[in-house]
This record gives structure tokens, sequence and C-alpha cells, in this order.
């Protein structure tokens, strides 16, 4: 039996999405100057859409590094 729609979870609302809209493209495009109001808006080119790495291994490598180097001072 099938889930109703309204019983999603709210996290799976805001993921990070590869495709993104027409006037999201040319927001995009506009922060990096391509972008012409006499321009169509139809037919653009693909924008790259990066999603961000937030804290994760980088934080948790360097918070180790530190432990260590505590950890041979005493």
């Amino acid at each position: 039996m099938s889930r109703d729609k309204t019983l999603k979870p709210k996290d799976t609302l805001i993921r990070h999405r590869n495709v993104l809209t027409r006037a999201e493209r040319i927001e995009k495009m506009k922060e990096t100057g391509t972008w012409t109001d006499d321009r169509s808006p139809m037919g653009l080119p693909k924008t790259a859409h990066r999603k961000a790495a937030v804290g994760g291994k980088a934080k948790k490598k360097k918070a180790a590094e530190e432990s260590e180097g505590e950890a041979q001072k005493s």
C-alpha cells in the first residue's frame, strides 16, 4: 500500500536538486554576468549547480589533528 503524499518527511522537500528552473538559471547567469536583458529565456545553456560540502570530513580531520597535537604536548 502506498503512503499519502501529505505524510512525507519534511526534510525530503529541502534536499539538493540538480535541475534548476528557468528562473533559477537566469538568476545564476545574472550573478556571473552572462545574462543580458535582450536575450531570449528559451534555450538557455546548462548552468552548474553544485552542492557545497558543509562541515563533514574536513572538520573531523582537523579536530582529530588538534587533539593529537594536544595529546603529544602532555
